[in-house]
């Protein structure tokens, strides 16, 4: 015990040396419960802020925080726009930017990914009563010079943790030779992204379904005004081998649908706007939309997608994810670098193609519009969905049951 407090006295007084640190105010915490997600790992912040997404969507009235590490939070990150889910850096080790983050957040419950710990921050945690559980632990999350110094804190730091979810047997050996106990460690799948199923009114899907039986449809969303030549010179050459093929453009906002569906109409397209003019019929060759709540509808009918905001820099791409778990076919251009792990992964397993130009995409929907071709990419797209909804859905249970325990034992106390 003396050994334990020795190194962690040391380092708290490195701490304390270099005073607070300012930090930026935080938003107002919502009421009820709320989770924390510490994303240590730069490279795995986007499986991270899915795993959140995917919580919140299958437990009611909860929030999300999830603060990054210093490498993470220097990158670029797609928008967030998903109420209840709050991003943050991580506060400083000080004890007052500890103590200032845990009064304001009172979370319920963290999960901390990877490694990466934070004395002050993780024993400050436990010692306010908050339940802490790992995953995704890695043994490059524990290489530090601190956890190779001062081993006495690295160990105190792990007994913190009700449990630990390591990515592989070696990692697990590793943590228990820096103090895990045992007991407390298992063995799982790394943590990776999976996406979320958006959702769609079943009625809308079934009149657009009825409304397009046997016809070839392609969706291009998130369309900048500077992709709109591109994706309308691809059409029409697809058009040259399928007559009745529709687009559905649909822009990354709203001013930029005005544009579209003018742009589209002065190159001879019979062109309607979804939600102002009826269902399109056999003569319409483009539809465009401009509300990004019918994503999970487009999607739906659409067996191939082009992926926009990814043509020009400055963007940054979106989220592949979403068209996968929906069983369309990607297609995207080369600037995604916000989601350039997603897109590795599904080319790799050839679910996504990269195109970057006209000529290009318009070959590529020629290709994909055949039902084989399509529903093979389709199928590789799941896959790769599938390998982390496994241990995300594991992680979620075992976390709601555990909040489940302490809103009971509050019940109880009152």
């Amino acid at each position: 015990m003396a050994a334990r407090s020795l190194g962690l006295a040391a380092y708290r007084a490195l701490v304390r040396r270099g005073g607070a640190e300012d930090a930026p105010p935080y938003a107002p915490r919502p009421k009820g419960e709320l989770v924390w997600m510490h994303a240590a790992e730069a490279g795995n912040v986007l499986a991270v802020l899915d795993l959140a997404k995917r919580f919140m969507a299958m437990r009611d009235r909860v929030a999300v925080l999830v603060t990054l590490s210093e490498s993470a939070a220097a990158q670029d990150l797609p928008i967030c726009d998903t109420r209840d889910l709050f991003i943050f850096p991580a506060p400083g080790e000080h004890p007052d930017n500890v103590a200032r983050f845990l009064d304001h957040w009172r979370p319920d419950f963290c999960l901390w990914t990877w490694g990466g710990l934070r004395p002050n921050l993780v024993l400050e945690t436990a010692e306010r009563g908050c339940p802490m559980m790992m995953i995704d632990a890695d043994s490059a999350g524990f290489d530090g010079r601190r956890d190779r110094w001062l081993p006495d804190v690295t160990r105190q730091l792990l007994g913190a943790f009700e449990q630990v979810l390591a990515r592989s047997p070696a990692v697990l050996r590793r943590l228990v030779q820096l103090g895990l106990p045992r007991s407390k460690g298992e063995v799982t799948s790394p943590l990776l992204g999976g996406g979320q199923a958006l959702r769609c009114a079943e009625s809308d899907l079934a009149d657009m379904s009825a409304c397009l039986v046997g016809r070839p449809v392609w969706y291009a969303t998130q369309v900048l005004a500077e992709e709109i030549p591109v994706i309308l010179t691809a059409h029409r050459q697809a058009l040259r081998l399928s007559h009745r093929l529709l687009l559905i453009l649909h822009t990354h906002d709203y001013p930029t649908a005005d544009i579209a569906y003018d742009r589209a109409r002065a190159r001879g397209f019979t062109t309607v706007r979804w939600g102002d003019d009826p269902y399109p019929d056999e003569t319409t060759q483009v539809m465009v939309a401009d509300d990004p709540g019918d994503r999970g509808l487009f999607f739906r009918v659409a067996p191939v997608s082009f992926l926009g905001s990814s043509l020009v820099s400055g963007h940054g791409g979106c989220d592949p994810f979403e068209a996968a778990a929906l069983g369309s076919a990607v297609l995207y251009g080369p600037k995604v670098r916000n989601f350039l792990p997603s897109y590795g992964r599904l080319a790799t397993a050839g679910a996504a193609r990269i195109v970057n130009d006209a000529g290009a995409l318009g070959n590529a929907v020629s290709r994909l519009i055949a039902p084989d071709q399509a529903a093979t990419m389709a199928h590789a797209g799941w896959d790769v969905i599938s390998e982390g909804a496994e241990l995300a859905d594991r992680v979620i249970e075992m976390v709601q049951d555990r909040l489940d325990e302490q809103a009971g034992a509050s019940h109880a106390r009152a």
